[in-house]
């Protein structure tokens, strides 16, 4: 029997960045993948082909929409959906090829097959040939797949999660998207530049409810803009087919019932921990609630030589969240001293304006009583935005009232996503808003919204409004 100084269990961001750094700290490292490619849900059916995909409907759309504007005239464009898809996998291939790539330059054993606990050292996989390896230590970064809802069974079909609604074989022409989060809006939004009629249905009041209200209001203005109908307020009590037509039944919040009717439903209410078939108990361990691994503040489940990350412990579903854990026990484990903060990791919507935030929400801070200053600045008012054509959408800063220190950032607009760094690096030194507005950005540049931004947080002083 094959025995590794760590085991990794999941081969996706958490998973294999884990395994790189064990592997450059000297340890000798195995990774177990049941699937045939490495990569894992992000790579696979998640964030690099959801990216794909939008990035090729929003060049669709400004060849449609705003290519006259700059000038540059051509014939009516037209969507040819099987090459867009046949991209977004050439990408998808390109990338996990590249995981590959570094398993083999650093040397990682990998296995492919099914993982499981036989007991708390040992692992059994079961691939073409079954096998079984021994670790030392051990790391649980096996993912999430899609929140099912008991009345809205995934027929894989009309009724789609994420992973189908990347591969579909046409463009819809009408499509319900249950859930107006992050997932539901990307994939809204690319079937709507191709021409499809979406219609979202949201429980909550509002769309990204977990992001400032500010960037919530100003996305749902976006894409109703592009052709997005929302429902807010809507209870789904049922999804059912009929042919090839999906019918929604919600009650809205006058108790009225009503109902939808689409060629596709998309459900993207959310994801849930991925433990099913590891055999956890054979180790000592056991999945709570929706399936997610209990684990204490250095990542260690209840045996301490075994760590989960990522997906499927507390904590915000992101694969920048998984890479910073897999690194912090790669590290913890080569007797170092990591750390992660996270009230700073940040979240992301690829939509076109894109949506960016770290730190604390306006809402939150009026709940914890905080006293603060509001500085914002809106894009159009940047010469850089008027220039190319991205005049949507603000950067918002949060300070302390009393010591300036950033609480909050919030951006939807231009290259958010990029941005928003510049706010994780400040909040991450604990600079205040003055700090960065008397840092200098360059100009022109969609960047100097933050500079501005602060200005507008430090005694309301921003230049160009």
């Amino acid at each position: 029997m094959d025995k590794f100084d760590v085991a990794i269990i999941g081969s996706g961001p958490g998973g294999y960045v884990a395994a790189i750094r064990c592997a450059q700290l000297g340890m000798k490292t195995a990774i177990i993948e049941k699937y045939a490619t490495l990569g894992g849900t992000c790579l696979n059916v998640g964030c690099i082909p959801s990216k794909a995909l939008l990035d090729s409907s929003e060049h669709f759309h400004n060849a449609e929409k705003s290519f006259a504007d700059h000038g540059i005239e051509i014939n009516s464009p037209k969507v040819n959906f099987e090459q867009m898809v046949a991209r977004k996998q050439s990408v998808v291939d390109q990338t996990c090829d590249g995981v590959k790539f570094l398993m083999d330059k650093n040397k990682i054993t990998v296995f492919q097959g099914m993982g499981s606990f036989v007991d708390e050292h040992t692992i059994a996989i079961k691939g073409e040939e079954e096998t079984k390896i021994e670790a030392k230590n051990i790391i649980i970064a096996t993912g999430s797949k899609p929140t099912e809802l008991p009345f809205a069974k995934f027929d894989k079909e009309r009724i789609i999660s994420s992973t189908e609604a990347l591969k579909l074989k046409e463009v819809p022409k009408k499509m319900i998207v249950i859930g107006a989060g992050i997932i539901g809006l990307e994939l809204g939004s690319v079937y709507a530049r191709l021409g499809a009629e979406v219609t979202v249905v949201e429980y909550l009041d509002r769309a990204i409810p977990t992001f400032d209200g500010a960037l919530s209001k100003e996305i749902t203005k976006s894409l109703k803009k592009l052709g997005l109908k929302f429902n807010f307020s809507h209870k789904v009590s049922d999804v059912s087919r009929k042919g090839d037509t999906v019918v929604v039944t919600a009650t809205n919040k006058k108790e009225e019932e009503v109902t939808f009717e689409a060629d596709y439903c998309l459900v993207a209410v959310g994801r849930s921990a991925y433990t099913a078939g590891l055999n956890l108990e054979a180790a000592g361990l056991s999945a709570g609630e929706r399936g997610k691994i209990e684990v204490n503040d250095h990542l260690q489940t209840a045996k301490s030589h075994i760590y989960a990350i990522g997906d499927v412990i507390k904590g915000a579903m992101l694969a920048h969240k998984a890479e910073e854990e897999g690194v912090f026990v790669a590290e913890s484990l080569a007797g170092q001293k990591p750390h992660i903060n996270y009230d700073l990791i940040p979240g992301v919507v690829y939509t076109w304006p894109e949506v960016a935030s770290v730190g604390k929400t306006e809402e939150q801070l009026k709940e914890a009583g905080v006293s603060y200053k509001s500085g914002s600045f809106p894009f159009r008012a940047l010469g850089r935005a008027r220039a190319s054509g991205d005049v949507e959408g603000l950067v918002k800063i949060l300070s302390d009232k009393e010591t300036d220190e950033v609480l909050g950032f919030h951006v939807i607009g231009p290259r958010a996503a990029d941005l928003v760094a510049e706010g994780v690096i400040a909040m991450e030194f604990r600079a205040s808003a003055e700090d960065i507005a008397r840092s200098s950005h360059a100009h022109p540049t969609f960047a100097e919204a933050v500079k501005e931004a602060a200005l507008a947080a430090t005694d309301n002083r921003a230049l160009h409004v």
